[in-house]
């Protein structure tokens, strides 16, 4: 059962959180280190749910930690940033389109950057 404050936060901002705590560990942790972690009001059972949303998402892995899981980042965050823009890219149908108004809403530093390793050149 989870608190009624848990449920007013939305589930982004939640697995956001959970995220930054696993990234920072830099070692995988358990639903109940991720809870300490946090810092935060979050029932154990909420964190769990998130942490299992997670890896069926295939975003964290985990190991087998005495009864329960450690919990690892499978990527760091620019990695899940450029899988979240693939995942929107391929709901939908007219991929040109997408691209085309994503490329034509770039800042000029952006769009620049963009050219640069389109054509493969270092930053």
């Amino acid at each position: 059962m989870t608190d009624a404050k848990d449920e007013r936060r939305p589930a982004g901002e939640l697995e956001a959180a959970v995220m930054a705590a696993l990234w920072a560990a830099g070692v995988p942790l358990t639903a109940g280190r991720v809870q300490t972690e946090l810092g935060s009001e979050l029932a154990r059972t909420t964190v769990t749910t998130i942490l299992t949303r997670l890896h069926e998402k295939g975003v964290v892995g985990r190991e087998r930690q005495g009864r329960g899981y450690a919990y690892f980042p499978v990527q760091d965050a620019p990695g899940l940033t450029a899988r979240r823009m693939h995942t929107e890219l391929d709901r939908d149908t007219d991929r040109e389109t997408v691209l085309a108004r994503f490329v034509a809403q770039l800042s000029p530093d952006d769009e620049q950057l963009l050219r640069q390793l389109l054509e493969g050149e270092e930053r």
